[in-house]
């Protein structure tokens, strides 16, 4: 499995940790990932992905999942956020036609 945010794509990062000395270590940053389970309003569904807890803030911050998926762009989703989104569209889309 990929050690990549499902809704931002932030992803490991690789430098070097720098001594008093000015030694260069080789280092990864991982990104600080958590296992959730986040609830759909207009899908009525709820969805499990692995994201960051920078993330995490940032959903709770625009006002749930389908506000984020609304604003985020296709380029760093992962497959499952993309689909989520595009059924997510289908919903919204056919709700006016309905009302």
């Amino acid at each position: 499995m990929a050690r990549r945010c499902e809704l931002t794509g932030k992803a490991v990062l690789v430098g070097h940790l720098v001594s008093h000395s000015n030694r260069k270590t080789k280092c990864r940053f991982l990104p600080n990932l958590c296992n959730v389970t986040l609830q759909s309003d207009a899908l009525g569904k709820r969805v499990r992905l692995r994201i960051t807890a920078h993330a995490l803030r940032t959903v709770e911050h625009r006002g749930g999942l389908d506000a984020f998926l609304a604003k985020a762009s296709e380029g760093e989703l992962s497959q499952t956020a993309r689909l989520l989104k595009r059924e997510l569209h289908k919903k919204l889309a056919e709700a006016p036609a309905a009302a």
